[in-house]
């Protein structure tokens, strides 16, 4: 009964992997056993779980509900929807844990499963551990667990709306991108008022009108060209399984998930003054400075959703982000990230105010920078290679933040080099308030990686 799985499955924040190639139903089944297991040696026995619209997503759910039955575990099955609608399962159930079956913003052919055990992220260490067990695996529990299905998208959807408060009508597009999004989205914006206008709201796990990934711009051309033809106020799109956000303003300009941060923070500060509010190592440094001058303090994190939510339960932060559109909100809400809960609370800014998402922009510090590069580099060297750029910039006495590879602070601004904890690539970026200092940063850039044998890609 002992299982194995492909290696490569195993990331750091949750399992993932191509179906039929690294990712079977064999091994949803044995995820089940193995995550009964886990829960079961820290008191629970009650799971909920849920999946995405990938035309794989129900029978790996199917599968993964038998093995955790099979180790004698109950479930609550909620059926298709967003990952955030499983965590407030997990949130607001009666239940231990939570599962969801989900490829997130990866291609069609990918899924795979994100974890809360006991109100906390469930990752790194966490998640090699179930390779183990599943080793060791024997027969199964002489009694099986109940399952019990439950329909919890009206009450998710009441519980998105309790926030609205604004009465400003709002002329909004809104896209999920064939995902899991789609229906939650279609309940919502036919209760909030305003005009809303909805693109691919139907869920096709093929995802035929484009990829869902909003941090890509090429995903977010059709929202924008909506924008501009509707005469919207905003457009807010959605990854594959409604966790990240993205928005373009009324002239279709896009804000990126640490530009956004900067809105919502001044928001929270007002209730929470002195807060700390949180960003990963990607984010722009204006966030972190406009955090500061909004009364706040800034706090500087690893990049990964699961790390920043850990870290947001121990700071007790209302609010924290990436860049690349994870934002999670203990303000009012449970600490997960939400993106339709993100476009809700936004909406609601918007509505309370006289000012309009275009005219915010006007008060963010202009910079220059680089999108986040990202570029291949061997999994044997990725980290080696950010620990010798460390070790030569802490000989130069170089102003090095090293919480998550290196980001270095210059009179020109600040560069970014870390590697990816999913993929065999090295992550960077800079960021500058010229043209001219940005170009310095991108070059001792160039000389720190030339230095350990990686060539930077022309930007």
């Amino acid at each position: 009964m002992s299982h194995r799985f492909d290696p490569t499955i195993l990331r750091e924040y949750d399992i993932r992997g191509i179906v039929g190639a690294t990712l079977s139903v064999a091994d949803a089944r044995a995820i089940g056993r193995a995550f009964a297991v886990t829960m079961q040696r820290q008191g629970g026995r009650r799971a909920a779980v849920g999946y995405d619209g990938r035309l794989t997503s129900p029978e790996l759910a199917a599968a993964l509900i038998d093995g955790l039955t099979a180790e004698g575990a109950d479930v609550v099955a909620i059926g298709r929807g967003p990952t955030p609608m499983l965590y407030y399962a997990a949130a607001t159930l009666e239940v231990g844990a939570g599962i969801m079956v989900t490829g997130s913003h990866n291609p069609p052919e990918y899924n795979g499963f994100k974890f809360v055990l006991r109100g906390s992220a469930f990752y790194g260490a966490a998640i090699q551990a179930l390779a183990e067990i599943a080793a060791g695996l024997a027969a199964p529990s002489a009694i099986r667990g109940q399952i019990e299905e439950r329909d919890l998208r009206h009450a998710y959807v009441a519980r998105l709306l309790r926030d609205f408060k604004g009465s400003r009508a709002l002329t909004v597009a809104w896209d999920p991108g064939n995902g899991a999004t789609g229906e939650i989205v279609a309940w919502l914006t036919a209760r909030l008022p305003g005009r809303h206008i909805l693109l691919n709201a139907e869920i096709d796990g093929r995802f035929p009108a484009h990829h869902p990934d909003p941090t890509v711009p090429a995903n977010l051309v059709q929202l924008q060209d909506a924008v501009r033809r509707e005469g919207c106020d905003l457009g807010i799109a959605f990854d594959g399984d409604g966790d990240r956000i993205g928005v373009v303003d009324g002239r279709g300009e896009i804000w990126w998930g640490d530009q956004l941060m900067v809105v919502l923070a001044r928001d929270v500060l007002r209730r929470h003054p002195g807060a700390p509010i949180l960003a990963d190592v990607k984010a722009s440094q204006v966030l972190f400075d406009e955090i500061a001058r909004a009364g706040g303090q800034p706090v500087m994190t690893p990049t990964g959703h699961s790390p920043i939510k850990a870290r947001l339960a121990e700071t007790g932060s209302p609010l924290a982000g990436e860049m690349s559109g994870h934002i999670f909100y203990a303000d009012g809400y449970y600490g997960f990230d939400d993106a339709v809960y993100v476009a809700v609370r936004l909406l609601d800014i918007l509505a309370r105010g006289a000012e309009s998402l275009t005219d915010l922009r006007r008060s963010l510090p202009a910079v220059v920078n680089t999108p986040e590069l990202r570029f291949p580099c061997p999994e044997d060297r990725k980290f080696a290679v950010v620990r010798e750029v460390a070790a030569r910039l802490r000989e130069a006495a170089a102003d090095v933040t090293d919480i998550d590879g290196v980001r270095v602070r210059t009179a020109d601004g600040w560069w970014l080099l870390r590697a990816s904890n999913t993929q065999d690539v090295l992550v960077a970026r800079a960021e500058s308030a010229t043209g001219d200092g940005l170009n310095r940063l991108k070059a001792e850039l160039a000389m720190q990686l030339g230095a350990s044998g990686i060539v930077l890609p022309e930007i």
